[in-house]
């Protein structure tokens, strides 16, 4: 298991940009000035982030539904897929409006963590499961921190704030299935390993491809924020013709 905690963790210590091969060395710099405020690098990388954690997260959360040997990790699979689909309706509203392109997959290291888990099973599945992603969750809450304590762009801000909602909630759930592996969580998050920037990289999505989206279930009890100038019935999670996944 450390093996593929180790990659987990990487993706959230240098976080991969669209557009960019290497992490930005000037993340408060502007990139953009919006109506919303002005936009940094920083800010355009966590729009990405978020998306990024879903595309792999949110997979692996419908696997939790099948697979887990527990109630525990059914439920906190249940977390997973709520949580993930509000917060991609908020990107997908907002990345748009901030002119910050969005992938459709996650990066290849990414993928790397849903086939771990896709060969995992019985209670080896559950423990890596619930570590791997108590790793993610853990090491990605300082970022959203700082995000939400900096940035000047009330998008980025709205989104940082639920991210920290939706985040907190999931580190509770994988904590809640007793598998945590604390001293172990804890040294794959303040030791860091270090990977080529094409494994940690989202591929940009194809000319004309349509956005996928990651369906709300039908059970849902996660609503996305309402954004400013937005009406408080906001517009469609899933318009006609576009791909979805669930």
């Amino acid at each position: 298991m450390g093996g593929a905690l180790s990659l987990t963790l990487v993706a959230l210590a240098y976080p991969a940009m669209l557009g960019v091969t290497t992490v930005s060395s000037a993340p408060a710099r502007v990139i953009a000035n919006t109506q919303w405020g002005p936009l940094t690098e920083a800010d355009r990388d966590f729009v990405v982030k978020v998306r990024a954690a879903g595309l792999w997260e949110y997979p692996v959360g419908q696997m939790g539904l099948k697979k887990g040997a527990s109630p525990a990790v059914i439920t906190a699979s249940k977390h997973l897929i709520d949580g993930h689909a509000a917060l991609d309706t908020t990107v997908r509203k907002i990345a748009p409006m901030l002119n910050i392109t969005i992938p459709n997959q996650p990066s290849p290291q990414q993928q790397g963590f849903i086939n771990t888990l896709n060969s995992d099973s019985g209670k080896q599945f559950d423990t890596d499961f619930a570590n791997i992603l108590r790793v993610t969750h853990g090491s990605i809450f300082a970022t959203i921190a700082k995000i939400r304590g900096t940035t000047e762009n009330t998008l980025v801000r709205v989104l940082a704030n639920q991210a920290n909602a939706t985040v907190l909630d999931h580190i509770t759930v994988m904590e809640d299935t007793g598998l945590v592996n604390f001293s172990q969580v804890l040294f794959q998050e303040t030791t860091p390993p270090k990977l080529p920037a094409v494994d940690l990289t989202p591929p940009p999505p194809a000319a004309g491809q349509p956005e996928v989206v990651l369906t709300p279930p039908v059970n849902s009890t996660t609503q996305p924020p309402v954004l400013p100038g937005e009406s408080a019935s906001g517009s469609a999670a899933n318009p006609t013709g576009t791909p979805t996944v669930g």
